[in-house]
């Protein structure tokens, strides 16, 4: 509330891949607009379409659906919690009993559909009285990211986790490499290699590379380390001394060394 009472408008973004779903959360907050003052500022079927409007429109408050095609609810948070000021962001789900619980540990609202009046009511008191999710608590109880967002010339770009072939760590940022071009990512090589241990592995302490990019080693005989060749690129990236035991291990395995 302002000092004469009045409680603010909240800007909401609705994001849902049904629109029955979408139309039935915009009439209960209708339903509300008395107590609780809401201004519906769009409407979105995706992650997609969700984070394209971010990237133009003022928002205070996303009321998300947790299951969509092509990018869910959660991987949605997870970029949104990205953002300069992101917006507060309440779940809907029919499912995930499990997620609830931990959204619910970790201060994060839910509605369970079908939603009722009195329930979304209370989620937007808690709304107003709340900080936005903490990046961290998202990534504590989410799948790995199909998807880096990156911030070029006030848009937001997806690039999939899939087309990036290596990470590697310059001054603040993280270059992401696909075969077609660099991207800057805002993020930590540490963090990312926590993320997603199973797709990455580090080969030096500046640089993730992609399992499924590697093409094969061979040996510098002049600097004394190896080398990893990588699937549609003539780069080629170096081994430290130090990793090259675990690299190794990792990505010729059971294969042996005659990928080298």
């Amino acid at each position: 509330m302002n000092g004469a009472g009045v409680v603010a408008v909240l800007n909401v973004l609705i994001v849902d891949d049904e629109a029955p779903a979408r139309e039935r959360l915009r009439d209960l907050l209708g339903d509300v607009a008395a107590t609780q003052p809401t201004r519906i500022v769009g409407m979105a079927a995706n992650g997609h379409e969700a984070l394209r409007f971010l990237a133009a429109q003022q928002v205070d408050l996303l009321l998300v659906d947790i299951r969509m095609p092509g990018m869910d609810g959660i991987e949605l948070a997870q970029h949104v919690a990205r953002l300069a000021s992101p917006p507060r962001i309440v779940f809907v789900t029919a499912y995930d009993q499990y997620a609830v619980s931990a959204f619910e540990l970790n201060a994060i609202d839910y509605l369970l559909k079908p939603v009722r009046a009195q329930r979304l009511e209370a989620a937007l008191a808690k709304v107003r009285a709340s900080l936005p999710v903490a990046r961290e608590a998202l990534d504590r109880i989410a799948e790995p990211r199909r998807h880096f967002s990156v911030s070029e010339r006030g848009r937001i770009a997806l690039i999939p986790v899939t087309d990036v072939l290596f990470l590697k760590a310059e001054l603040k940022y993280v270059t992401a490499r696909t075969v077609e071009r660099e991207y800057l990512l805002d993020e930590s090589l540490v963090q990312l290699e926590q993320e997603f241990p199973e797709r990455f592995v580090r080969i030096h302490r500046n640089c993730l590379i992609a399992r499924a990019a590697v093409a094969g080693f061979e040996r510098d005989e002049v600097a004394e380390h190896w080398l990893v060749k990588i699937n549609g690129l003539d780069e080629k990236l170096a081994v430290s001394r130090r990793q090259w035991p675990t690299v190794r291990a990792a990505l010729l395995g059971a294969a042996g060394e005659e990928r080298a």
